[in-house]
């Protein structure tokens, strides 16, 4: 039976048009939407779907970030503290056009295969061994039994010294960060023969937090990994708000807003990109997303973080609470009043030192 479409008078829908218009605005838009920069918020910020987690796993399984023409760029022998290090820096070639430079911390008293551990640094001025040097020894007497990798990132300088080198290719924070990290792994277990492969952990702090969880998601031969108030969820009220401020012409000083800005906010703003494709950039920074993809994990973050929110930590603890994750390998810490500083995170360095002790094993 066919049904015939109702008829409404044309002097029923003026008023009823009049009603609706009024209720959206002019442009056509409810009050109670969300729009900086004329965007819409709620449609940026809506949950991540399955699809798109399925389609940024997709990506991440068809690169390739292997290492070609390694060059040694520098070999020395240095003592800091108690420690005597191998110190050599390296530069390799990623995605066929990109030199990166990194580099390989080795005792040189190794009598047998060690575990390894990347040390993922925070900020956007690049990285100073110098400083990594110093951190090394943090592990105690047991610190002349790992191997330390240290990767800079795209467009950074690595300096060690008076010396500089600075990768190639464009910033990209938290995503081809953990393409050079993963390749420069690959380096040192060609350049060092006492770099166990199987025994591998990540140390990150704020923007290397972030990238060294990324790195466990997408890497297989990570096994455990310490985050230092890194970035987990780029779908949260912190982020929403640092986005709507850029919006709205306010840029705050944190690692990796500059390139957000640059490469995806602006463009989205000038109609240059669109929404959906912004959306995919915020799910592959998102660990929370991938949180059962996780090995052994160990989180500090401060609750007065004015930095990175704790609500970032909170979200990855939640997703993990949710995927069922009791075991001793998962490992969260919450400091009350604690700043965006490891120092500030009282026992927090003692914890980190003993859960990578367990490499040894």
């Amino acid at each position: 039976m066919s049904r015939s479409r109702p008829f409404w008078p044309r002097s029923a829908v003026l008023p009823l048009l009049a009603v609706v218009l009024f209720a959206c605005g002019e442009d056509g838009v409810s009050p109670d939407d969300r729009i900086a920069g004329g965007i819409d918020l709620d449609l940026l910020f809506a949950p991540a779907t399955s699809a798109e987690i399925a389609s940024v796993s997709a990506d991440w399984a068809a690169r390739t970030p292997t290492a070609e023409g390694v060059v040694v760029e520098l070999d020395t022998t240095v003592s800091v503290l108690a420690l005597e290090a191998r110190v050599r820096v390296v530069s390799h070639v990623v995605d066929g056009t990109v030199r990166h430079y990194g580099a390989v911390i080795t005792p040189p008293t190794l009598a047998a295969p060690a575990p390894v551990i990347v040390y993922a640094h925070g900020g956007d001025s690049g990285v100073e061994l110098d400083q990594v040097l110093f951190t090394v020894p943090a592990l105690g007497d047991a610190a002349d039994e790992f191997v330390w990798i240290v990767p800079s990132f795209r467009s950074e300088t690595l300096s060690f010294g008076s010396d500089r080198w600075t990768s190639d290719g464009a910033a990209s924070p938290w995503d081809r960060d953990v393409d050079d990290a993963m390749a420069l792994l690959d380096v040192t277990f060609d350049v060092e023969p006492q770099a166990d492969s199987t025994r591998v952990g990540v140390l990150g702090f704020s923007r290397g937090g972030g990238v060294g969880l990324l790195m466990s998601v997408r890497d297989d031969r990570i096994d455990r990994v310490v985050d230092f108030f890194g970035p987990t969820d780029f779908f949260d009220e912190y982020v929403q708000d640092v986005v709507e401020e850029v919006l709205d012409g306010s840029l705050r000083e944190l690692p990796g807003i500059e390139v957000l800005n640059s490469d995806f906010i602006e463009p989205l703003r000038n109609g240059q990109t669109d929404i959906p494709s912004v959306r995919l950039e915020f799910v592959r920074r998102s660990t929370s997303l991938f949180a059962d993809r996780l090995p052994a994990v160990q989180i500090h973050h401060g609750t007065a973080d004015e930095v990175v929110a704790v609500s970032q930590a909170e979200s990855l603890i939640a997703a993990l609470e949710a995927d069922g994750r009791t075991d001793p390998g998962f490992q969260p810490f919450l400091y009350e009043g604690g700043t965006h500083n490891p120092l500030a995170l009282i026992g927090a360095l003692e914890r980190t030192r003993d859960f990578l002790l367990l490499l040894l094993q």
